[in-house]
């Protein structure tokens, strides 16, 4: 009877112990997904901002023609896409874009004083490319934002979090748009 007892007593502690290696392993590979999950999601960030980073080249040249005495913002807009090109996590990114965003906005701006170059076919579809390209890095930062914060969740709730923890797995940091982004500009045509 005591050998029966012992052999049960055996055998309900392996299945807990093999319930428990599941668990870890099924929670584990989970987190292992969603932060490829999160990596994909910046990497499709970064083509965006790459892209808007490969519009400027034209678009400085194109505006140069016309703005003899702007170096100024021609030349804040080059050292910001540069910033970009040279960043790589997503605080620097952030960071970054935030700088050729203020940076191409004033562009833009100063733009309105040029008549003709407003009406420049070229500039005209940079405008228009840039636009798009924007609105392509909202969507893919809101994707980006939407995974880190599945991510963090999962990393933060009881149990997951026991593992989160051995593993390694990190907070990961939302890529955040700029203050700028958030008021409107002004503009006084005086």
């Amino acid at each position: 009877m005591k050998k029966k007892t012992g052999l049960i007593i055996l055998g309900v502690v392996g299945v807990i112990v093999a319930v428990v290696i599941f668990w870890a392993v099924t929670t584990y590979n989970s987190l292992v997904s969603l932060r490829e999950e999160v990596t994909g999601k910046f990497s499709d960030i970064d083509i965006q901002l790459e892209r808007r980073a490969d519009l400027i080249p034209n678009l400085v040249n194109t505006v140069r023609g016309y703005m003899e005495h702007e170096d100024a913002a021609i030349e804040r807009v080059t050292r910001a896409r540069e910033n970009l090109l040279r960043a790589d996590d997503v605080d620097d990114k952030s960071l970054a874009n935030s700088e050729l965003s203020s940076a191409l906005n004033s562009l833009l701006v100063i733009v309105e004083n040029y008549p003709d170059l407003k009406a420049n076919e070229n500039f005209i579809n940079l405008q228009d490319e840039l636009a798009g390209t924007e609105n392509r890095i909202a969507v893919a930062r809101r994707d980006f934002n939407a995974a880190a914060k599945s991510y963090n969740s999962k990393i933060k709730k009881i149990p997951t979090n026991i593992i989160a923890e051995i593993a390694d797995f990190d907070k990961i940091d939302y890529f955040e748009a700029d203050d700028g982004k958030t008021k409107l500009p002004e503009v006084d045509f005086d």
